[in-house]
C-alpha cells in the first residue's frame, strides 16, 4: 500500500511484513514500481482494481486532484507498463542493456496523448477534466523516456540492501545515495555493521 502525506516528500510504503517507511524514488515513473511487479514482486501487488490505481495516483507526485476515468483495462495496462519499467530500471541500475520488448511497451504508452495541465481559478496547477487512464499512463511513460535518456540515467540505482529491490534515481548533489530509505535499509545496515564490529571485538 502506498500513501503520501501532503507535507512530507516521498510515498509511505506499507509492506506486508510491516514496518511502514517513507520512500522517494525521485521520479514519477519509478513511483509506479511501488505497486508490485513481475515474478517474485507479485507478492507486493496492489493494482487489483480501478480504485487501487486511483489511490496510487493520489499518493504519487502528480500535482492536483487528478481523478482519471479508469476501468479494468486501464488497470491491466498500468500493470503492463509497470512491469516493463521494472525491467528497464533494473537493467539500467546494473549496467545491462534494456529489453527491446520493455522499451516498446514504454514507447507505445508514451505515444498516446498525455495529461493536459492547466492553471486553476486559484492560480494552482490543475488538470483538464476528462482525463483517461491512457493519458495517465502516457504521462508516466514520458517521464520514463526523460529519465532513461536524460542526465540522471546513470544514477538509477537499486537499494544497496541485499534483500531490497526498490529502485530510485539519486538526485542528490554528491550522488552517494545507497538506500531506498535511511529509516529502513540504511538503519538496518548500520545495525548489522555495529553487531559485526562487536562480534569481532569479542573474539
Amino acid at each position: 500500500m502506498v500513501n503520501r502525506a501532503t507535507d512530507t516528500p516521498g510515498m509511505l510504503l506499507e509492506p506486508p511484513s510491516g514496518g511502514a517507511f517513507r520512500f522517494d524514488p525521485g521520479a514519477l515513473c519509478l513511483e509506479l514500481l511501488t505497486t508490485g511487479g513481475p515474478g517474485s514482486l507479485a507478492g507486493y501487488e496492489v493494482l487489483h482494481d480501478p480504485a487501487a490505481l486511483l489511490r496510487w495516483v493520489a499518493a504519487s507526485r502528480l500535482p492536483g486532484d487528478l481523478r482519471p476515468s479508469v476501468d479494468d483495462a486501464g488497470v491491466a495496462a498500468a500493470r503492463t507498463l509497470r512491469n516493463a519499467l521494472w525491467g528497464m530500471a533494473a537493467a539500467t541500475a546494473h549496467g545491462d542493456d534494456m529489453d527491446p520488448a520493455d522499451v516498446s511497451v514504454v514507447n507505445t504508452a508514451a505515444a498516446a496523448p498525455a495529461l493536459v495541465p492547466r492553471i486553476g481559478p486559484d492560480g494552482s496547477r490543475q488538470w483538464s477534466p476528462g482525463a483517461t487512464a491512457g493519458q495517465l499512463l502516457s504521462t508516466v511513460a514520458r517521464d520514463a523516456v526523460d529519465l532513461f535518456t536524460g542526465p540522471y540515467a546513470h544514477r538509477v540505482r537499486e537499494c544497496g540492501s541485499h534483500d531490497c529491490r526498490l529502485v530510485f534515481v539519486d538526485t542528490s548533489r554528491p550522488g552517494r545515495r545507497r538506500w531506498c530509505a535511511m529509516e529502513r535499509c540504511g538503519n538496518r545496515s548500520k545495525v548489522r555493521a555495529h553487531r559485526a564490529r562487536h562480534s569481532e571485538q569479542e573474539r
